[in-house]
């Protein structure tokens, strides 16, 4: 029903379904395991919107590592509990007056831990693409070759690594990032070679692929793939949660479901072809969840 929906064979990889709700896990695991004993014992900080913060704190309990997650005083709720909850001290810090990235390091500094990056290092971009090559797996068994994939984008973390994956298994497919609309940083990215950052935070509901920069490492690969992006919209990424429950019995996050919802509104322009979606993660209010079902 949703491929019918959607005008095109639809295969959706459930990243919700991983330990902490999201993809995060992956990058932030293979990071922490790539560390000295010595490194891990003084433990780590990482600054984030939520689902990273959440990978690094399950991964660091993990390994006994003692983590601090530095989050946006407007992060929702239940992904300041949920980093708690794993056993990492939460630092919040104003995002329209302070730089995550100077606060994590006051943090740090200090107790002498280590600063892990959401995206741009290539540990964290090396275990996100391990959904890639799942995925490829996937599609074999399937005996599914790929036109396109669209890919969730933040700094672009989640896109460089599976897109490696895929373009190596699959040459012709076509890599679609999304983004939040009127910010797409990365696009611009891509574009001017250069790694470009938002001027503001987006007051958004796809809060997960809100973040303000993109990634040095991370545009690199996307550039050599010719990544293509595309700007989302809060109707259309809660609409992709609501498809994601209703027909799938999937629940999604709002930034998670903005590539499903890129493609059910037309705006991928894949009618037709075979095309892989990443429901990149699950962590929603429950009242933001509600708005989604209500609304579409």
């Amino acid at each position: 029903m949703l491929s019918a929906r959607a005008g095109c064979r639809l295969l959706v990889k459930a990243e919700p379904l991983q330990l902490t709700g999201s993809f995060k896990i992956r990058g932030a695991l293979n990071k922490i395991l790539a560390m000295d004993a010595s490194a891990r014992r003084a433990g780590i900080v990482a600054f984030s919107a939520g689902n990273h913060g959440q990978g690094v704190a399950a991964a660091a309990r993990a390994v006994d590592c003692p983590a601090v997650i530095v989050m946006p005083c407007t992060a929702p709720r239940i992904k300041v509990d949920n980093c708690r909850w794993w056993g990492a001290e939460v630092v919040t810090y104003d995002p329209q007056t302070e730089d995550r990235v100077e606060v994590a390091q006051r943090v740090a500094a200090p107790r002498g831990m280590t600063v892990v990056p959401p995206f741009d290092d290539y540990d964290i971009m090396a275990g996100q693409g391990t959904c890639g090559l799942e995925i490829v797996e996937q599609l074999n068994e399937l005996e599914v070759t790929p036109d396109a994939i669209v890919i969730n984008c933040s700094g672009g973390g989640l896109a460089s690594g599976v897109s490696e994956a895929i373009k190596d298994a699959f040459p012709a497919a076509d890599i679609l990032i999304a983004e939040v609309e009127g910010y797409e940083k990365v696009a611009r990215s891509l574009v001017t070679g250069v790694p470009q950052s938002n001027p503001s935070v987006p007051q958004t509901v796809l809060d997960g692929i809100g973040g303000p920069t993109a990634g040095a490492k991370t545009v690199e690969v996307l550039r050599r793939h010719r990544a293509r992006g595309l700007g989302v919209s809060d109707e259309e990424g809660l609409a992709g949660v609501a498809a994601a429950f209703k027909l799938l019995k999937l629940v999604v996050e709002p930034g998670g479901a903005a590539a499903l919802g890129a493609v059910l509104s037309g705006k991928a322009n894949v009618a037709g072809k075979n095309v892989v979606v990443i429901a990149s993660g699950g962590n929603v209010d429950p009242s933001v969840f509600s708005q989604a079902l209500e609304r579409c």
